[in-house]
């Protein structure tokens, strides 16, 4: 069964970010506010994030991720190299100093990450989450990959990117825990 939705994320220096999933009409979102990390999804309703959970959505709200690598994780090392298709990665593996590091590979000609693995926690316990990305194309000067296959245990989907808009003002409010309903 393949199903189609949208996804939509908005994202404003220095950690703040949010993302809106809507799968067969169903809204999934998951937002930090550079302090409080909140999810709101069917099932589980709004809830406040803890443990590693949050520490795992503040590392992902940083907005200069790609830069911050040696702030975000307590250790870095190589581990070797590893080939993705047809292109080679250097493997580094980050560790947190909680749960299992995540593991990162990057081209060797282009220095670009190719692919994330790292542990995706949630009320429903822990998956590894396998990110593969893909279609580099260059914005305003960035590079950013417009194809992302996300693979865990349970299931694989791709996210294609439409657009991509840098420099829009975004008010604070946006990224606040919604109320519960």
């Amino acid at each position: 069964m393949k199903l189609s939705g949208t996804f939509q994320v908005t994202e404003k220096a220095p950690n703040r970010m949010v993302s809106v999933v809507v799968v067969a009409g169903a809204n999934f979102r998951e937002g930090f506010d550079g302090k409080t990390g909140w999810s709101d999804d069917p099932q589980n309703g709004v809830r406040e994030q803890t443990g590693l959970e949050l520490e795992e959505a503040r590392r992902q709200a940083d907005f200069y991720h790609s830069l911050d690598l040696r702030q975000l994780y307590k250790k870095l090392t190589l581990t070797g190299t590893e080939k993705i298709g047809d292109r080679n990665t250097y493997v580094v593996e980050a560790a947190t100093g909680s749960g299992d590091p995540d593991k990162m590979y990057f081209d060797t000609e282009t220095g670009l990450a190719l692919r994330v693995v790292g542990q995706h926690h949630a009320p429903e316990g822990v998956s590894v989450v396998q990110e593969d990305l893909d279609d580099y194309r260059v914005v305003d000067g960035v590079k950013v990959p417009f194809t992302i296959l996300q693979t865990t245990a349970e299931s694989a989907f791709t996210i294609k990117i439409a657009e991509v808009h840098h420099n829009l003002t975004v008010d604070d409010a946006q990224f606040s825990k919604p109320a519960a309903q």
